[in-house]
């Protein structure tokens, strides 16, 4: 994951395509992105275990329709969500407006940000994107030049093991189909000791790391000590 590319061919155009056709059911609560609204109150837990998020000015990377990013500002965050699809930020726009929630957005690059705003957040998080994009250690550093000395960085991404692969893919996609087909990619999934080498030469601490397991029977997620499928991990930007 040693960074090679440049902020505009960071990308993969389908994927961007891929999620932006989909934008216009990304709020529906009982639709395809049910699991991100299920787990969204789950990784709000846990960033508030490392971080005090009212008041601070917190950037959302790869913020796709704001579910994330609306949740940060209602918890008094000064939120801004990034993405570099132009439907994306348009439903997470409308959606702000509908939902009285002051969040912002902003189409643009993690990289570009991060050379336009070096150290201006007070804490960063990137939630699912980085198995979406061809360099993961080119968001991965960005993310660390954008936080400030002394603030966190959050990542969730998916382990690369068989148990992710029939539970992420072959499960949660096929068969129960809570996740649109075709919305992973398994080679792309991240090791913890792949994401964790990436942050440490980005110059970020790993300060935490838990799974996000889900029950079949309950169909509840909850946060877990089992990292093997859908794992969020908070690093800190030393003073």
């Amino acid at each position: 994951m040693v960074s090679t590319m440049t902020a505009t061919n960071n990308v993969h155009p389908h994927e961007i395509h891929k999620f932006g056709s989909m934008a216009e059911r990304w709020w529906d609560t009982q639709g395809e992105f049910k699991t991100l609204h299920d787990i969204n109150p789950l990784r709000l837990q846990f960033i508030q275990r490392y971080a005090d998020i009212a008041g601070k000015r917190i950037v959302d990377v790869g913020c796709g329709g704001g579910i994330l990013t609306e949740g940060l500002a209602k918890h008094g965050a000064d939120a801004l969500g990034i993405d570099l699809s132009e439907d994306l930020i348009d439903i997470a726009d409308l959606h702000g407006l509908e939902s009285g929630v002051n969040a912002h957005y902003q189409k643009i690059s993690a990289e570009d940000l991060a050379e336009q705003q070096p150290e201006s957040f007070d804490h960063v998080t990137c939630m699912e994107m980085l198995e979406h994009v061809p360099d993961p250690g080119s968001i991965i550093s960005a993310c660390a030049r954008m936080v400030k000395p002394g603030g966190m960085v959050f990542f969730s991404t998916l382990n690369r093991k068989p148990k992710a692969y029939l539970l992420a893919i072959f499960a949660a996609e096929y068969v129960l189909q809570m996740l649109p087909k075709g919305t992973h990619d398994f080679k792309t999934f991240i090791k913890p000791s792949e994401l964790s080498q990436s942050a440490r030469a980005a110059g970020l601490e790993l300060q935490g790391m838990v799974g996000i397991e889900y029950n079949p029977f309950s169909k509840h997620f909850s946060l877990g000590k089992d990292i093997d499928v859908n794992y969020i991990a908070a690093f800190k930007r030393p003073e």
